[in-house]
Order: structure tokens, then C-alpha cells, then sequence
């Protein structure tokens, strides 16, 4: 199970889910300018200091690297997280912020890999992403290309992949292999639908996840979030605890 993912029960009465006890967000697109996140610092700072009024005390945030749409490069990113740290600094905002990436699985991510290219977070954890819309092939490999590498593979919104809706099948299947399952809070939201709601909460009731994480683009969705905290779907997250060894 994912070091950010490692829940406990919670014996105390139910309240509404308080997402400040996540303390970590592990993906999120803050630096600006360079993927569909945030546009501009001035939005990056906004969104960061409602991170950090949220309760949370450190940021990962983990731009997209997919060709041709978002070509971006390690350096690119570390770049990025230079200038974004500069001006918490300067306007005083105190959470920890890091960066690694969502890569798209391709073949430029396979290369990646096989090279030691790639951004990781915590542990060599690695944050990617599948086709919303076709189901991968090959899959099979990059686990394995990953694990034999020494990264700790980590599949980002697993509830939003349309080609595994009503079943979380693949997620018990991968997490045996060693493979991390994330889940956006945000689609306990019904922020991206019902059926991925459902599929979402299907994972917390089995308790077939690793991670949670925002993926937070823009200030919208820190607001639904923030909104959404007394949802009865929200609340079933009440039963886990987020345990983190970087705090």
C-alpha cells in the first residue's frame, strides 16, 4: 500500500470528512503556464494559499507530460517549481511544495522509464495516466518496466477510466502486482459524473486504493471540494485516516 495511502479505521463519531487531515496532496497542476492547470502565479498562489488555508501543509504537484499537448520535460517542471517557490517566499505562503509529474503512458513514457527519466514523489512513486476512453494495451509492461527500474508505479483517477465503469476488477488485479490505485476526491463530488462517483466509492468501500489526491486545476475545484465536505459520499472517507511519514 502507497506510503500517502496508508488508512486506519476511525473508532470516534462520524463527522464530515475533513480533508485537512490528508496533510499531503500528491496531484494537482500548479506551475503555470505549462499544462491545463494553472494559467498564470497569480492563480498559482491563489490556489496554493487556499491549499494551504484548507489545512493541507505540503503540495506535490505533478504536471501532465504528454506528447504533443503538454511536451514537457523534467527540467521544464523543476524550472517551474523554482520560480512558483520564489514567490511563495516572497508573499509568505508556508506549505512545502514539490513537484513530479502525470505522465501519459505512451511509448515517450516507456522510453522514460527504460532511461531513469522520470520524476518521482516520496518513496519513487510514479504518477500516470491511461486514455479516458480506450483501455490500454501493454500495461503489463510498463508495470513491469517500472518495478524492475526501482519506481513504484502509481495510476492516477483509476474511477475516471470509462472502459472500467461498475467494476474495480483491475484495481484489485494491479494492486497485487504491486501497482497503486489513486482516486480523486473530487469525483466523490459527482464533479465528473455519477458513474464515476459510484465507481469511486465502489473503491473506498473495498478498500482497493492507495492514494487520494485533488487534482486540482483550478480554484473551482478547491471550492467544490470545500463545499461539498458535509455529502454523504464524502463522509465515507471519514473511516480512513491519512497517514504520512513526510509531515
Amino acid at each position: 500500500m502507497g506510503l500517502f495511502g496508508f488508512f486506519k479505521q476511525q473508532t470516534s463519531n462520524k463527522k464530515a470528512l475533513d480533508i485537512s487531515k490528508l496533510k499531503v496532496d500528491m496531484h494537482s497542476h500548479l506551475i503555470p503556464g505549462i499544462d491545463d492547470g494553472a494559467k498564470s502565479m497569480d492563480e498559482t498562489i491563489a490556489l496554493l494559499t487556499k491549499f494551504e488555508s484548507l489545512g493541507y501543509s505540503k503540495i506535490i504537484t505533478t504536471p501532465h507530460i504528454k506528447n504533443p499537448s503538454y511536451p514537457n520535460t523534467s527540467a521544464i517542471i523543476l524550472s517551474g517549481l523554482n520560480e512558483v517557490r520564489k514567490e511563495m517566499e516572497a508573499v509568505g505562503i508556508t506549505l512545502t511544495l514539490e513537484a513530479a509529474a502525470e505522465y501519459y503512458f505512451d511509448e515517450t513514457f516507456l522510453e522514460k522509464v527504460k532511461n531513469l527519466d522520470v520524476l518521482t514523489f516520496g518513496d519513487n512513486y510514479v504518477l500516470f495516466e491511461f486514455s479516458f476512453y480506450h483501455a490500454p494495451s501493454f500495461e503489463e509492461v510498463l508495470f513491469d518496466e517500472l518495478i524492475k527500474a526501482g519506481y513504484k508505479p502509481v495510476i492516477a483517477h483509476f474511477e475516471r477510466y470509462l472502459y472500467f465503469l461498475g467494476s474495480i476488477e483491475k484495481a484489485v488485479e494491479w494492486r497485487k502486482r504491486g501497482v497503486n490505485i489513486q482516486i480523486n476526491l473530487l469525483s466523490l463530488t459527482g464533479h465528473y459524473g455519477m458513474e464515476i462517483k459510484k465507481q469511486a466509492e465502489m473503491l473506498i468501500d473495498a478498500c482497493e486504493f492507495d492514494f487520494v489526491g485533488s487534482d486540482c486545476h483550478r480554484m473551482e475545484h478547491l471550492t467544490l471540494l470545500e463545499e461539498s465536505l458535509n455529502l454523504p459520499q464524502l463522509e465515507k472517507l471519514n473511516n480512513y485516516l491519512l497517514k504520512n511519514k513526510f509531515l
